[in-house]
């Protein structure tokens, strides 16, 4: 149990550096098992979730290792195909190695993938396009059983753009014959980054950031290097912890279309946003201001993964702000701790209004996700006092060592860990 103690009242100043995607890490470390390689990564984030996906490529037999934000698998002595439920339910994201592994290996066997809770996350999606390639699958007890066969290509048209499915349809169509043509897919800029990986390890596939995407195959690659690209959920949440605390930071190797509607929403309450290059510099209000409606939305819309920090950041802000979650709903999960902050957050349904406070008051709060372990230490900076966040591990699932990032630009923060 991880315990973060943030005392608030000071503003962030600086510039640092954005850590590498989470969210690009997870399925590029799965498609290291398409085919026999060698692969180098580098720019991957030091996270939990990185760490269990490791430990599932060493279980298939795959050499894995990190030194510092340097990734080598040897991908060439893989002996297995499934993935026991202990290490399935550490992280949600490892239900991508499925199309993975039906394409090295015709078959996968695994369990539902765990993470955070955040409501109802079927993968039905995922298995119906799956289906279409050609695959068996039947559910045994707890357990998915995946057989491909001859997976063949074809077209398939996804109902929500899940980006889960979209990329199991990448990796498992790079070993279907012919042609697979995927439309209604995930445009997130994680797909487009796994698009080059696979392209790197010999696949032809085309068209990833838009809706309809084409796969042909691959001519497998002995060896593949790759950079992992900056994670905009951590740049996000970066612009909004120095935004809720009337902070001045530049963010650098970023790209800032990639969050352009969290910058947008952060120029409405009032921040001024400077674009150089790949740099991004926050210059955040005495108060900021209230942004009225918003909704999360697939990309290019606002993300899910950063309605908490925004929430978060807006809790002092003048006026209202009403936030409708589109995606998940148990996102709001952070509401309840804020309120112990003295924070004015109602939630009904999958609306919630904020009405900002003069004040936050330090309190002891519990993280029950990622996300919102991230909203309540954005808060605690805007909060007078220590505020104490009581954490599973949720928060290192996705953020790279955010305790020295954030004392670097001037937070008073730290953690101990409670045995």
């Amino acid at each position: 149990m991880d315990i973060w103690h943030v005392r608030g009242g000071k503003k962030l100043s600086g510039a640092c550096t954005v850590q590498g995607s989470k969210n690009a890490s997870l399925p590029i470390l799965a498609a290291c098992v398409v085919s026999p390689l060698r692969a180098e990564l580098t720019n991957v984030p030091r996270l939990r979730d990185v760490d269990a996906a490791l430990r599932i490529l060493r279980h298939l037999g795959c050499r894995a290792e990190q030194e510092g934000n340097e990734v080598y698998i040897d991908s060439t002595g893989l002996t297995r195909c499934d993935i026991p439920h202990a290490l399935m339910e550490e992280m949600r994201s490892s239900v991508i190695f499925m199309g993975a592994l039906l394409a090295r290996c015709g078959e996968a066997r695994l369990s539902l993938p765990g993470g955070c809770q955040l409501g109802r996350r079927p993968i039905d999606l995922h298995l119906a396009a799956l289906r279409q390639l050609g695959a068996e699958i039947r559910e045994e007890g707890s357990e998915i059983v995946c057989r491909g066969g001859r997976l063949r290509g074809a077209r398939i048209e996804l109902p929500f753009p899940s980006v889960g499915a979209t990329e199991n349809v990448l990796l498992a169509a790079c070993a279907a014959e012919g042609e697979t043509v995927l439309s209604g897919a995930a445009r997130e800029p994680e797909i487009a980054a796994l698009q080059e990986v696979l392209c790197a390890m010999g696949a032809r596939i085309g068209g990833a950031g838009g809706d309809r995407i084409t796969i042909d195959g691959m001519t497998p690659q002995r060896e593949m290097r790759a950079k992992i690209p900056f994670d905009r959920i951590a740049a996000s949440t970066l612009a909004c912890a120095a935004a809720a605390t009337g902070g001045d930071v530049e963010l650098r190797e970023v790209d800032a279309q990639q969050f352009s509607t969290v910058l947008y929403f952060l120029n409405r309450a009032g921040c001024d946003i400077i674009l150089q290059n790949d740099r991004v510099r926050l210059i955040a209000p005495a108060r900021l201001r209230g942004v009225g409606a918003l909704s999360t939305a697939p990309f290019p819309g606002f993300p899910t993964d950063a309605q908490p920090v925004l929430m978060a950041a807006l809790l002092k802000a003048r006026g209202l702000t009403r936030i409708t979650e589109t995606i998940f709903e148990n996102r709001f999960r952070q509401a309840p701790e804020l309120r112990r902050l003295g924070a004015d957050v109602r939630v009904e349904g999958r609306v919630a209004e904020i009405r900002g406070v003069e004040s936050l008051r330090g309190a002891s709060l519990t993280a029950g996700d990622l996300r919102g372990g991230a909203a309540m230490i954005v808060a605690g900076l805007a909060a007078e006092g220590e505020t104490l966040v009581r954490d599973a591990g949720h928060v290192r699932r996705g953020y790279e060592e955010p305790d020295e990032r954030l004392r670097a630009l001037g937070a008073v923060i730290f953690t101990e860990t409670d045995t």
